[in-house]
């Protein structure tokens, strides 16, 4: 995207030259022709200005990780620092956000702040530089930082595609298991039942051989945990 944060710092030399331009706003080609030529020149100054700031940092991964969310220790890792006369984009911030110049109309506010840098013997071209250094290595930093963070989510979502799969692995063994215990219960279940009845036929046969000799018959017919009375016999 096509930064127009420097459309603010317009030289005030030359007619037209004043002529603030939203930001963001971009230009026709009929437009530029039937600017001014001070304006024209003035844009393509400050063009120049920011193209000649050094190359953009180079963040490597460690850098990233190392660093807090501060941006100040992003501009540290980039080596970008407050010059001797102390003047940053970021003091000229300020001074626009002074009471005093704040609600100033966009020249006269302009007209002030130039006029500070002049007394301080500091160029407007130095608040470019300094303010596209920044912008360079706040860009900068996102894409390594942006790149980390896809990295991770990658890295991370095989991850979890490979956990899932265990726990579907893991679902479908124990799954397996519950139906063999189960399957194993019915089939013991019905083992049981099946020689319980053979069983009681055994018992009931045994109970009425005794039962010839005895009046109380020592034999029980049934289940063990529910035995049927004693049949009595009465001798003829």
């Amino acid at each position: 995207m096509s930064k127009k944060w420097y459309n603010y710092f317009v030289s005030v030399e030359g007619e037209g030259a004043g002529e603030e331009r939203p930001e963001g706003e971009e230009s026709t080609d009929s437009a530029s022709a039937g600017a001014p030529a001070g304006s024209r020149s003035a844009a393509q100054a400050v063009a120049d200005i920011a193209a000649s700031v050094q190359p953009t940092p180079s963040f490597t991964p460690a850098t990233v990780a190392a660093a807090s969310d501060s941006f100040e220790d992003v501009y540290k890792a980039a080596e970008i620092g407050a010059p001797p006369h102390g003047f940053t984009v970021y003091k000229v911030a300020d001074l626009l956000q002074s009471p005093h110049v704040k609600n100033l109309p966009p020249e006269i506010k302009r007209s002030s702040v130039l006029l500070a840098l002049e007394a301080a013997g500091v160029k407007i071209q130095e608040i470019i530089e300094d303010a596209v250094r920044r912008d360079k290595a706040l860009d900068a930093f996102e894409r390594v930082r942006r790149k980390s963070v896809d990295d991770l989510e990658a890295k991370k979502t095989d991850e979890n595609r490979q956990i899932q799969a265990e726990i579907d692995r893991l679902i479908a063994e124990h799954r397996a298991r519950i139906q063999a215990n189960s399957e194993a219960i019915t089939k013991e279940r019905s083992r049981f039942n099946t020689w319980l009845s053979a069983k009681q036929k055994e018992e009931q046969k045994i109970a009425d051989t005794v039962g010839l000799f005895v009046s109380e018959n020592p034999v029980t017919v049934g289940t063990a945990s529910d035995p049927a009375k004693p049949k009595l016999h009465s001798a003829d």
